[in-house]
Order: structure tokens, then C-alpha cells, then sequence
């Protein structure tokens, strides 16, 4: 026996779950597309549909994660035979590691 295709009409329609985004979300969000911080105000407050004067304390509180530095890169001048040659510089922004060394305690013999 074979299965006859269902029609658009013999399904039940569509539920979009419709959910504002949370505080936290809107304001990364403004964050990203504006620098301005009126502006993210504003846009956080319509991203989650509340008065301005509710979201303005916590677009302030919010601090913007600082963008990670990518390598430069320096073009020297080569001779007048060579190429230019490129140089990377990459920085480092791990915090240094203390070691603690440490001997066996001595006790005066031997």
C-alpha cells in the first residue's frame, strides 16, 4: 500500500515561539553595532521592548570585551636585487608563570 503525499492543507499551521532576546544578549548586541553609548541604549531597549530609562544602567554597567590584537605586519626595504621582506610581530598576552623552586631542606648532614 502506498502512502499519499499530505498537502499544505492537511497540516496544522505553523508556531513561531517568538522570545525577546535576554539583557545581557541585547546589550552584546548593541555593543557590536554601535559605539556610541545613547545609541546602544537605544538598541537594547528595542531589541527587548523596554523603557530606556531600564536598560540604561546596564548598558553602563556592561564593560566591552577589549578586541584580541592580531599579529602587524612590517614590510622592510630590500636591496635593490631583493624583495621586500615581511616581518611578524606577535605579542604575547599570557601572563608570565612564577615556578617556585624548591630543594630538599638541609639538615647539616652529609
Amino acid at each position: 500500500m502506498k502512502k499519499t503525499p499530505k498537502s499544505f492543507q492537511d497540516l496544522p499551521p505553523i508556531r513561531v515561539r517568538r522570545e525577546p532576546p535576554t539583557i545581557p544578549e541585547a546589550i552584546a548586541a548593541a555593543q557590536d553595532l554601535a559605539d556610541d553609548l545613547e545609541q546602544q541604549v537605544e538598541i537594547a531597549a528595542g531589541l527587548i521592548g523596554l523603557p530606556l530609562d531600564e536598560v540604561r544602567p546596564h548598558v553602563l554597567a556592561a564593560e566591552k570585551p577589549k578586541p584580541e590584537r592580531i599579529s602587524e605586519r612590517i614590510l622592510t626595504a630590500g636591496g635593490p636585487s631583493r624583495t621586500p621582506r615581511t616581518v611578524i610581530v606577535e605579542r604575547r598576552t599570557r601572563p608570565p608563570v612564577v615556578v617556585e623552586r624548591r630543594g630538599r631542606p638541609f639538615d647539616g648532614r652529609r
